[in-house]
């Protein structure tokens, strides 16, 4: 308990900083592999706190590792800071209000989420200088999260690969173990090649590629009730080959987003799709090319490590939310349907509470949560190295994942009170596997079960190069 509360007061004694931080972060938000304002904000925090900062990691320009410590054990603890399209929105108001500009903003809560695991790995180095301890701790500034797969280019590089165990966590509803529930996906871009010609003098001479489109879209929508129930597929057209109606487009272009529970059942889903874009192809005579743009691996369990993050959880009890972090909490909710609300509680579990704003438990490591159906890279971490991710309370209870009302809370007062919350969570979880060789031996043996029967198959083509320019 000593080293426990110790830990604690190392991170309150650097929050402000940390505090700061994330809300810079969230006033400038920036898309999938575009992060160089945030990346240097993360690099310039390292340097400062006195880590050895190493940039430019897996060939990536906005990624950044800090190390700390000598010898022992080697503990990643993972942060991200890239932004969302759409989801500009001032903070503090319960109400959608854009602010000038792109149109961006932190939607998902990755402003927090890399400020309060570089506040973790720095209590943790400052533990380690201030007893001696052998051991090293690694904050990983990961971009592109958000369908770039950076930590899938970083794993295939060996970012990862002399790491024993990382951390890492999101920001959510409710604080708790992260149930290492996701789905594996491929980003597919398919662009087909017709002929132009005139729409009504000579159409009969035109190879619409936006007919072909059409069709693939048809396709795999009857596709969709012949594969598995927790598969999911989406596509958004990226070019429809032009705004003239009077002129067979001759290009189009369409990314499908292809996600299955594991790695084996999406590369049968992906085969799939690519035979009805051969026959789109072939029944508009045109010519179809695809690209894989990026692609991530379901989460893999570890249970050794949930049982030591839940009992840092317990410990700590709920963030220390007030009446006035409630009161701006209750006027979000205002703004949701009581589906919003009630979906909250299913994922993760728990019995539907009426007047309840903010997260006022721990959610139990037991509770029977709904699947999660969305997709993360930290999955290809997790089949490298023993990973656990803790959820963090930061935001009313029922807010909508990627909604403007997230990005309005990212800089109140409850986010921040989250931020540390859990920063001290992960920072307990660090150093507990660091002093404890039994937990640690514990955690790469169940890790070593669960990839000895399905070994780690990166899910990113061999010759593909991080997409630096995605959001350009």
């Amino acid at each position: 308990m000593q080293n426990t509360e110790e830990i604690w007061r190392l991170v309150d004694a650097k929050k402000d900083d940390f505090e700061g931080l994330s809300d810079r972060i969230w006033g400038m938000p920036e898309l999938c592999y575009g992060e160089f304002r945030s990346c240097a904000e993360h690099t310039a925090m390292l340097e400062q706190q006195g880590f050895r900062v190493t940039q430019n990691v897996a060939g990536i320009p906005t990624a950044v590792m800090g190390e700390a410590g000598e010898g022992g054990p080697v503990i990643a603890i993972l942060g991200e800071y890239d932004a969302l399209p759409g989801l500009s929105q001032a903070a503090g108001v319960a109400e959608p209000k854009p602010l000038p500009g792109d149109g961006y903003g932190h939607g998902c809560g990755h402003n927090l989420l890399g400020s309060a695991s570089m506040l973790a790995a720095t209590a943790v180095k400052d533990y380690l200088e201030a007893h001696g301890i052998k051991g090293r701790v690694r904050y990983y500034g990961c971009p592109a999260e958000e369908g770039g797969a950076a930590k899938g280019f970083m794993a295939r590089a060996g970012a990862f690969s002399d790491v024993d165990v990382a951390i890492s966590w999101h920001p959510a509803a409710f604080s708790g173990v992260n149930e290492a529930v996701s789905l594996a996906n491929t980003r597919i871009d398919f662009t087909f090649h017709g002929r132009a010609s005139h729409a009504a003098a000579a159409p009969h001479l035109g190879r619409s590629a936006l007919d072909a489109v059409e069709l693939m879209n048809v396709g795999v929508n009857y596709m969709r009730e012949h594969m598995p129930s927790d598969a999911r597929i989406h596509y958004a057209l990226l070019d429809a080959g032009g705004i003239a109606p009077n002129v067979v487009q001759a290009r189009a272009k369409v990314r499908y987003l292809i996600r299955a529970r594991e790695l084996p059942e999406l590369t049968r889903l992906i085969e799939r799709v690519r035979k009805i874009a051969e026959g789109a192809a072939l029944m508009t005579e045109t010519r179809m090319e695809s690209q894989v743009v990026s692609a991530v691996s379901n989460l893999l369990a570890n249970t050794p490590l949930e049982k030591a993050m839940h009992d840092n959880l317990q410990r700590l009890g709920p963030p220390p939310f007030d009446d006035a972090d409630r009161a701006f909490a209750a006027k979000i909710q205002a703004t949701l349907t009581d589906e919003d609300i009630e979906a909250a509680y299913k994922r993760v579990g728990l019995p539907m509470q009426h007047g309840v704003s903010l997260c006022d438990q721990i959610v139990p490591l037991d509770a029977k949560s709904a699947p999660m159906m969305g997709s993360t890279d930290v999955g290809d971490v997790s089949w490298v190295v023993p990973t656990v991710q803790a959820r963090g309370a930061t935001y009313a209870i029922g807010t909508p994942g990627h909604s403007w009302q997230l990005t309005a809370q990212g800089k109140m007062p409850a986010a921040h009170k989250g931020l540390v919350h859990v920063a001290k969570v992960m920072a307990g979880t660090a150093v507990d596997v660091i002093r404890d060789e039994v937990l640690l031996a514990r955690s790469k043996a169940d890790h070593q079960a669960r990839v000895g029967r399905n070994p780690y198959v990166c899910p990113l083509p061999d010759d593909l190069e991080p997409p630096i320019k995605m959001s350009a």
